[in-house]
């Protein structure tokens, strides 16, 4: 019975890793297919208006920053909404200085719930939006000041209800985790979510996403109980047909910095973890009209089952087949996802030279030994984060742990 289970459980692991894998590297399958991730060149028009939100709490420190950075667009129709929490006078201050500074540009609005999440912020802004196109960012983005020109041609010439741009974090020295956090960021913006929208399905990114104001007020807004309704958005907007757009160019990506702590991270991705679990829940994905469709959303909504699942079947495994009388068939079974796990490794490799140059930052060979030796930990805090958020889900505790932000990518 046993040794049956290994192989079941070795050989589930093995496909996943594969399937991560092959997906991971979908933006580098041809030329061609890594030329169509781009920004197409704009024609220079301003044809649209766009309403910028910025929800903000507690974030004092790079706020400033931010604002002025999306105050430096050369895109000439554009209006920002800071929304601050009524309980946060720091960042109020903050918000209300940039406004009076800015009056024509910069508006403040004020969330009055009494429990504070990102989803009750933007849709406290919505109502307050008089642009064509409702655009999100964070308090900590670095906003290149050309990107709404290119979102605004890519809207017009591609006929999209949504575009998404990439985000990027790019503090990759700050820490030994830093560094695979970063990598993590480049593929999946990179690549992974180039292939979604392909396939008519995308848990849309937490920022840099632009949606048709009419279309997103037709969905409702957002879910203002849902830890990730940025993912719950995206497969609301895919359920109903809409046609998202991904382009991924490293001169306009939003820059961000990775959490400033173990703990931080750790605490990140449980709530992205339960966030997911809570759209696969909800289950507007079992209206996406094809079947591969609803397979690919049941799959990607369920990545911290797989997540969690595999923190604990891996270090099981292994151990049965090292330590247990099994036959040797069974112990080479269990080595199986091993294989595409050094793949991955050495992918990575590739992708953080990749990453070094597009970026201008040098790496060197203690980087790609931080990227090595670090991986295993990290799997570790991912698979422990996702077994929490299977636990919070079950418990039904859905409080909003928030991520701190100190300005790391800013140097």
């Amino acid at each position: 019975m046993i040794p049956a289970v290994v192989m079941l459980l070795s050989l589930g692991l093995c496909i996943a890793a594969a399937l991560t894998l092959w997906w991971m590297l979908h933006a580098w399958r041809t030329p061609e297919t890594l030329q169509s991730t781009r920004f197409a060149e704009p024609d220079g028009d301003h044809q649209l208006t766009f309403s910028l939100l910025v929800p903000a709490r507690h974030e004092e420190r790079v706020l400033e920053h931010t604002i002025k950075r999306l105050l430096q667009s050369r895109h000439t129709n554009f209006q920002i909404l800071i929304i601050v929490g009524h309980d946060d006078p720091g960042t109020a201050a903050v918000a209300q200085r940039m406004a009076e500074s800015h009056p024509d540009r910069v508006s403040v609005v004020v969330d009055d719930h009494e429990t504070k999440n990102k989803p009750k912020a933007l849709n406290t802004a919505l109502s307050h939006c008089e642009g064509d196109i409702v655009g999100v960012f964070d308090a900590e983005d670095i906003v290149h000041p050309d990107l709404l020109t290119h979102v605004d041609h890519a809207f017009r010439a591609t006929g999209a209800d949504v575009v998404q741009g990439g985000v990027q974090l790019v503090n990759f020295h700050s820490s030994w985790y830093s560094l695979r956090n970063c990598l993590e960021y480049f593929f999946w913006f990179r690549s992974r979510l180039h292939l979604q929208a392909q396939k008519g399905f995308i848990p849309l990114g937490g920022n840099t996403v632009f949606v048709r104001t009419d279309v997103l007020r037709e969905a409702g807004g957002w879910d203002p109980g849902c830890l990730a309704e940025d993912c719950d958005l995206g497969v609301r907007l895919s359920s109903r047909g809409c046609k998202v757009v991904v382009a991924y160019d490293s001169l306009l990506v939003t820059r961000e910095e990775t959490p400033g702590s173990v703990r931080g991270l750790f605490k990140q991705r449980t709530r992205w973890n339960q966030g997911f679990l809570q759209v696969l829940r909800k289950g507007d994905w079992r209206r996406l009209p094809s079947f591969r469709q609803r397979v690919l959303a049941r799959y990607t909504l369920s990545s911290p089952f797989v997540q969690a699942f595999t923190g604990i079947a891996i270090p099981l495994g292994l151990g049965i087949a090292l330590f247990l009388d099994v036959p040797v068939s069974v112990t080479l079974v269990a080595f199986l996802p091993v294989v595409p796990t050094l793949a991955t490794l050495a992918f990575e490799a590739v992708g953080l030279h990749d990453f070094g140059s597009q970026y201008g930052v040098r790496v060197h060979v203690v980087h790609y030994l931080k990227l090595v030796l670090g991986a295993p930990l990290y799997m570790v805090i991912l698979a422990a984060a996702a077994i929490r958020a299977v636990w919070r889900e079950r418990t039904g505790r859905t409080d909003w742990e928030l991520t701190r932000h100190v300005g790391a990518h800013l140097n």
